[in-house]
């Protein structure tokens, strides 16, 4: 008896609102070959002592699996992709592709100092002991991370989306920025597509999370500046940076960054710093009760989805990066 092969896709609870956002851009693509897609049902069970269990309601027999969720804090967001990962694939899923807006713990990408672990590494290898099969991922801390799989990874740019929204708000006397040394690269791909020039900052840390000292290098006056990185956690680095362009003579400061962590005092740094706007994608969602005034989210889902899409009718990608 022929099975037709087919897609299913799923998300744990933490990208429910991401997966139900990517359904439609897949819907959308969908129309113009009479495809018609939806959000699997699965459910949690969840134990009195903390303890949970994923499980499917629908069939994934012999189906591609798709499994959406980001594995920001807390650390049961992770694990909750595991079981998902691992149940699929004991359902007898065919494939199973964990899609990962934000890949948590790609910060410790290397021994920086000694005695200390290589979280980024070590999520690499639960990821395929859960059985995965590909991995689908936006703007990681580090791009060696890749290498850190022996099976597909799909790095998707949030450039993607980022540029020609930029572009779209015809800022005049633009200026690109990176908040440290780390960030050069980045901002200097933003700068070549946006026909800018880049200025840098650069500082020095005490420890975690705390910044030192700073100072920025290019032509800062009369500039209205954007600094682009690939996250912002406390807004510690992103706020003094801002600051520090503004003293320096710059007419206005915006920021853009992939991932909205916005851990800690975050919100507050933002809405009391000199940025003028703060522009994230939905890869993390925000935090329902704080002041998002000065923030707006630019979607990654319909990338998402045109990728998802592609992968799974094996169609090249490459139209999808812009670096």
């Amino acid at each position: 008896m022929y099975i037709e092969h087919r897609m299913e896709l799923f998300a744990c609870r933490a990208s429910k609102n991401f997966a139900c956002k990517v359904v439609e851009g897949l819907n959308k693509i969908g129309e113009r070959y009479g495809e018609k897609y939806h959000l699997g049902e699965s459910e949690v069970t969840q134990f009195s002592d903390g303890e949970f269990v994923p499980s499917f309601t629908d069939s994934v027999r012999g189906a591609t699996v798709f499994v959406v969720q980001s594995t920001f804090p807390p650390t049961e967001n992770l694990m909750e992709l595991l079981l998902t990962i691992d149940a699929a694939k004991r359902a007898s899923a065919d494939k199973v592709i964990a899609v990962m807006p934000y890949f948590g713990w790609a910060r410790q990408d290397r021994k920086d100092k000694p005695r200390v672990s290589i979280g980024a590494k070590l999520v690499a290898n639960l990821l395929t002991a859960a059985g995965v099969d590909r991995i689908m991922t936006c703007d990681l801390h580090a791009d060696q991370i890749q290498g850190f799989f022996d099976i597909p990874v799909d790095h998707i740019y949030a450039s993607r989306v980022f540029i020609p929204y930029l572009k779209s708000l015809n800022i005049e006397n633009l200026a690109i920025a990176a908040p440290d040394m780390g960030g050069a690269k980045r901002a200097n791909a933003y700068a070549k597509e946006l026909a800018c020039p880049v200025i840098i900052c650069h500082k020095t840390r005490e420890r975690a999370n705390v910044i030192g000292s700073m100072t920025a290098i290019g032509d800062v006056e009369g500039k209205n500046i954007v600094i682009v990185d690939d996250m912002i956690d406390t807004a510690g680095t992103l706020t003094k940076a801002a600051d520090l362009l503004m003293e320096k003579g710059a007419a206005s400061v915006r920021a853009c960054a992939t991932h909205a962590v916005l851990s800690g005092p975050a919100y507050d740094r933002i809405n009391a710093s000199s940025l003028t706007e703060v522009y994230v994608t939905d890869t993390i969602p925000l935090r329902g009760d704080a002041d998002k005034s000065k923030i707006k989210v630019v979607s990654m889902t319909s990338t998402f989805a045109s990728i998802i899409h592609k992968v799974y009718n094996y169609e090249p990608i490459s139209t999808e990066f812009i670096f």
